[in-house]
């Protein structure tokens, strides 16, 4: 079982009862906000190896979609058991129908909707500390259509970035081809023409034409290794330690760091004010608000601020002391804080470093495409004079 104390500390107990309920009462009467309660046996089995499907992600557009409808039955009139029976077998996503179906069922067992949302180890930890609240308050509704709320921006945000990317991306991929299609493919044939000429080549021809044959003559090689290097890579990046890593060299990287510095923060931000406007107290909120980022060095830094805001250290303070928050939103949060308005603050924060990600996202991006287009035609010009002077060489040989 997890509970949260009076003081919003997190905890975790083995306690014995009957049905999940009765612990449940049990941990309510004296003061505790119970945020699971899992239980042994078969249940606990179950569990057991939707721990071992963690690793699967959820799709965040389908899974809105279901939210959305979830929403309109319960608006309706239509009891939640009801309403998932309805939805189970009429998802538009095959992958989210089993883990729907094992939530209604464990409903149907007499488990809380957060508890079982939560044991499927796959919906995002604001997802289920949102059904909590709102099952605390009875607002269930209100609830989840601030988190439908949320997820929408979030997605119109991510999408904004990605579509912003995606031309960048198609120039890179090209210029790779045409570079990797002219050194094996162009100058080798080159090579063949000038010797069976057996004329004198300039040092720069002759520079092209022994990286073209090499690469020619290792091609499969070098696939290889890049192959065996990039799953080498992913196998080392799935550690925590070399996530950690990944992570400072995203921070440290020139324009690009500070843009995705902002990006994380503004994430933060939304999903926080979230949690705080559906109820959650704020060291839970901030608990779950750090594990729904996806960067370990920032859960990390925000770790230590949850641990300062349980001893009585605003958050302002707290997230000051990590280093990484740019201090004008620490400025904003302080305000809002002083004011009481820390909900709202934390969505202006959100929305103006949202604004802020995309509007440096097109900046530098609109530098990036001319300097790839750049080096293309210095490449480009670069191969076809080393290849062609010594034509022009035979040439004037000739007249003479």
């Amino acid at each position: 079982m997890k509970y949260a104390d009076p003081r919003g500390e997190m905890h975790t107990k083995v306690a014995e009862g009957s049905s999940e309920n009765e612990v449940r009462d049990k941990m309510t009467q004296q003061g505790f906000l119970v945020y699971s309660v899992r239980p042994a046996g078969k249940a606990g089995a179950v569990s057991a190896v939707l721990t071992r499907k963690r690793g699967k992600k959820l799709d965040l557009e389908k899974f809105l979609i279901f939210n959305q409808q979830f929403v309109t039955l319960i608006k309706a009139g239509l009891p939640i058991l009801k309403s998932l029976d309805l939805l189970a077998d009429r998802l538009t996503d095959a992958k989210l129908g089993p883990y729907i179906r094992n939530v209604r069922d464990e409903v149907k067992r007499g488990t809380l909707l957060s508890d079982a949302f939560a044991a499927q180890r796959i919906f995002p930890p604001i997802y289920v500390t949102s059904v909590l609240a709102g099952e605390k308050s009875g607002s269930l509704v209100e609830v989840l259509d601030r988190f439908i709320t949320y997820q929408k921006l979030a997605l119109a945000v991510r999408k904004k970035i990605l579509l912003s990317l995606m031309y960048p991306s198609v120039l890179v991929v090209l210029v790779v081809v045409l570079v990797i299609f002219l050194i094996t493919f162009v100058v080798p044939n080159f090579a063949e023409l000038y010797n069976s000429m057996q004329a004198k080549l300039p040092d720069i021809t002759m520079l092209l034409i022994n990286v073209g044959t090499t690469a020619r003559q290792y091609i499969g090689v070098l696939a290889l290794a890049v192959a065996l290097a990039v799953v080498g890579f992913r196998f080392w990046a799935r550690s925590d330690s070399a996530k950690i890593r990944i992570d400072s060299v995203k921070m440290r990287t020139p324009v690009f760091g500070e843009i995705w510095i902002k990006y994380q923060v503004a994430q933060f931000s939304r999903v926080l004010s979230t949690l705080l406007v559906g109820g959650i107290p704020l060291v839970q909120a901030l608990g779950t608000a750090s594990e729904s980022l996806g960067t370990n060095l920032l859960r990390r830094a925000l770790g230590k601020s949850v641990q300062m805001v349980k001893e009585g250290q605003t958050l302002s303070g707290s997230l000051s002391s990590t280093k990484v928050f740019p201090a004008l939103s620490i400025d904003m949060i302080e305000v809002g804080e002083s004011t009481g308005a820390l909900p709202s603050m934390l969505n202006s924060v959100a929305e103006f470093y949202e604004e802020d990600v995309q509007t440096r996202m097109t900046a530098a991006l609109s530098l990036i495409e001319p300097a790839i287009m750049i080096f293309m035609g210095i490449f480009v010009a670069f191969v076809l004079i080393a290849l062609y002077l010594p034509i022009f060489s035979l040439g004037d040989s000739l007249q003479n």
